[in-house]
């Protein structure tokens, strides 16, 4: 495959998840059609008409944190596509996706992606098992050593 077209969409990718506001973990979303056109971007935030400087956004208060209201950047990124269908559209996301998250990329029958980070936990563990089962693959993108940074 293209490493370099990888690479280009990844930085979009990152760039996207500077508009979190998230003060822990940004995470930005590109989603590309057949011919890398962008069909739509996301990163994770509260939803529409959330005051995100009033809802928290800590973890330390299980029953009040950032969890409870933060929509995922995969999940923006698809509900604000700009085209009918995601059908055989390519996902690049800066962390792999929980299975939250998964369960709308297979329903919306994205057929690939590619991540930077991952986590070890039960979540992605349940991810990765449902992506091999239906047969979508995904791929952990390098990116050269230089790391960029983005002022939006």
């Amino acid at each position: 495959m293209d490493a370099k077209k990888h690479q280009h969409f990844m930085k979009l990718a990152l760039m996207t998840a500077q508009r979190s506001k998230d003060p822990c973990t940004q995470v930005g979303c590109v989603i590309v059609d057949e011919e890398d056109q962008i069909v739509s971007t996301g990163y994770n935030g509260f939803p529409i008409g959330v005051d995100d400087d009033t809802f928290r956004w800590d973890k330390e208060d299980p029953d009040d944190c950032k969890h409870l209201y933060v929509v995922h950047a995969e999940m923006n990124a698809i509900t604000n596509k700009r085209r009918d269908t995601l059908h055989n559209c390519t996902l690049y996301v800066t962390l792999f996706p929980c299975n939250e998250c998964t369960k709308l990329i297979i329903q919306s029958r994205v057929k690939r992606i590619f991540y930077i980070d991952d986590r070890d936990s039960i979540s992605y563990e349940v991810s990765r098992k449902m992506l091999r089962f239906v047969g979508i693959p995904f791929e952990k993108c390098e990116l050269p050593e230089r790391r960029f940074e983005f002022d939006v």
